[in-house]
């Protein structure tokens, strides 16, 4: 991997379907815990450095009432000066002010991280790249429903879509050197 450097007023963490009935599901590599933990420690991170949090949530359409577990997870609920986005569709950007949203905070890259990294991270990521944003794939701190689609996608996928780099690179890129 090449030297990360990102420019926190420019980036926004994008947490993909932190939620208790996501994090509870049987997940791999990593266990949704395990994610949860990961993304809220970047979250802090991100927002220590002035960067823009994104918390994502997914509702099911066309229902009234939504499953038990569709609220935030807890350590990942949004906080002052986050963006929560509620969306109907696999990714982020589908059908949800989100574009928008970061055009208005001058955002130009994404760091993705959340569950599951097949579906949701990655139809983010790919939106993402279609509209001119740079995609960054925090691999450690995301998990498929599939160990094998999350290696393919991390592996395969994401390096042709952006860069892929761990938790700590992602923090050591948004700190500003001396």
């Amino acid at each position: 991997m090449t030297e990360l450097k990102l420019d926190p007023r420019r980036t926004a963490l994008v947490l993909i379907d932190l939620m208790p009935r996501i994090v509870a599901l049987e997940t791999a590599p990593l266990s949704g815990r395990e994610v949860l933990e990961r993304c809220v420690a970047l979250a802090k991170a991100t927002r220590s450095v002035g960067g823009l949090v994104v918390n994502v949530r997914v509702e099911r359409p066309g229902v009234d009432v939504q499953p038990e577990g569709s609220g935030f997870a807890p350590g990942a609920q949004p906080e002052p000066g986050d963006l929560e986005i509620v969306k109907r569709t696999l990714g982020a950007f589908g059908r949800t002010g989100l574009d928008l949203e970061l055009q208005t905070r001058g955002i130009e890259t994404v760091a993705l991280a959340g569950i599951a990294t097949n579906f949701g991270v990655e139809s983010t990521g790919r939106a993402a790249d279609d509209l001119g944003y740079a995609a960054v794939y925090v691999a450690d701190a995301m998990t498929g429903l599939d160990a094998r689609a999350h290696e393919f996608a991390v592996s395969t996928m994401f390096p042709r879509l952006g860069t892929v780099c761990s938790g700590t690179e992602y923090v050591a890129a948004l700190s500003p050197t001396t």
